[in-house]
């Protein structure tokens, strides 16, 4: 009797002690209606149960799905129940123990400054929804970007890498940062780009977003500005006429700003100029077709190659006499024109319509005449002026009434104007 007496007492103190808070593993006896599962609780000798909310938070899963009967689980004790109506001792949760070992790996995360992939689940209003490794997390929209973000919609689905900046389990409360890693990735960035790129490079990147002046390149998490007036030989008005985000570009470095963080960049510097060789495109004497671009004041713009524009001036817009050319020419006639001069250093075209154009009767003839009276006054030479004939000698005109001759002396001023002043005497 003794020996018995000591086995039970051996027996009873084997049996641990269920507290509040403890760890225990649980083996899975049997699933009541679907709605719970009851466990036993190994070394104790009590039983406990799990109500679905405790095994899964999706709401729609089949307990049969989640467990089967003799699964050991590893369980947190939440709280002894009083009375045996719920099918065991005490209430034991899954789903709180493995959230509480969540948070004390993203604790750890915390600790060492860890940077962590976490997708984007919701989008909501001031911010993005993301889960951390079974923790529900919040990255405002102050630390998204490090810039401005219109539409946070687009981060739905996503997975960013993001800091972890607060953390306090006890209000389930985790504040995340994607702007942190973004400035340090950029740090990084622009002292490689700054250290590898020289003025003059030509590289390749894509075009990261477009504004009204002009469309910023990703050059490898590092944007530098193509101007608008960088972006195409031809005129641009706005950068999404010719540019898209995600498209690939090749750009040349115009200039560098370390202090000041920024890059100069130029497509069309990459591509070949429309005034290229254009002294064999257009060479002097040569007919062309083009369209009026501006009419001005002084004369027209024509183009006659795209990027390529002349000037008709005034005086060669027609044999007649045109006061304003807009009476003439308006923007987008199409009219052929002479190329009178080239000048590729400045760019320059000098063109004229009425070259093509017959000259009206009589005004060839009158031009022919003054080309040759010119000639003639001028012997021959290249000036375009007649030249004005000697004056005479000061004695020729002297008045013939007066001699100045030496047999006859020198005259007075009182021999001169005598005359003229007698009636005054």
């Amino acid at each position: 009797m003794n020996e018995e007496n000591n086995e039970l007492l051996a027996a009873l103190d084997s049996v641990a002690e269920v507290k509040v808070g403890d760890v225990v593993k649980g083996e899975v006896l049997a699933i009541d209606d679907n709605r719970q599962v009851i466990v036993g609780i190994e070394g104790a000798g009590v039983e406990g149960v799990i109500p679905m909310r405790e095994l899964s938070s999706d709401r729609d899963a089949d307990v049969n799905d989640l467990v089967k009967v003799g699964d050991v689980l590893d369980l947190v004790v939440v709280s002894t129940i009083g009375s045996d109506k719920e099918g065991g001792s005490y209430l034991l949760s899954k789903r709180r123990l493995e959230a509480r070992r969540a948070w004390e790996e993203v604790a750890s995360k915390y600790n060492e400054g860890d940077i962590v992939e976490a997708p984007v689940t919701q989008v909501v209003k001031g911010g993005l929804v993301v889960d951390v490794d079974g923790v529900r997390g919040f990255v405002p929209a102050s630390m998204i970007e490090n810039r401005f973000v219109q539409d946070l919609n687009q981060y739905k689905g996503q997975t960013i890498r993001a800091k972890i900046i607060e953390i306090d389990p006890a209000e389930s409360r985790l504040i995340l940062s994607r702007r942190d890693v973004l400035n340090a990735e950029r740090e990084e960035a622009l002292k490689h780009v700054f250290d590898e790129l020289s003025v003059g490079d030509v590289v390749e990147g894509k075009v990261a977003r477009m504004t009204n002046f002009g469309a910023f390149i990703d050059l490898g998490g590092v944007d530098g500005l193509v101007h608008v007036s960088e972006i195409s030989h031809d005129r641009v008005s706005q950068p999404s006429d010719v540019l898209s985000v995600g498209e690939p570009v090749k750009v040349k470095v115009l200039g560098l700003d370390p202090e000041r963080e920024r890059i100069s960049l130029s497509i069309k510097a990459t591509e070949a100029g429309p005034w290229d060789d254009i002294e064999e495109k257009a060479p002097v004497g040569s007919v062309l077709e083009g369209t009026v671009k501006r009419v001005v004041d002084f004369g027209a713009f024509v183009e006659v190659f795209p990027g390529v524009e002349g000037l008709v001036h005034v005086s060669q817009i027609s044999h007649k006499h045109v006061n304003n050319p807009t009476d003439v020419l308006k923007a987008g006639d199409k009219v052929q024109v002479k190329v009178l001069d080239v000048n590729p250093e400045k760019q320059r075209l000098s063109l004229s319509i009425k070259a093509l154009e017959e000259a009206p009767e009589g005004e060839e003839e009158s031009n022919n005449a003054s080309s040759s009276a010119n000639n003639s006054n001028n012997g021959g030479g290249n000036s375009d002026r007649p030249r004005r004939q000697a004056r005479r000698p000061r004695q020729d005109r002297a008045p013939k009434n007066y001699s100045t001759s030496e047999e006859e002396g020198n005259a007075t001023l009182g021999d001169a104007f005598g005359d003229i002043f007698k009636d005054f005497n």
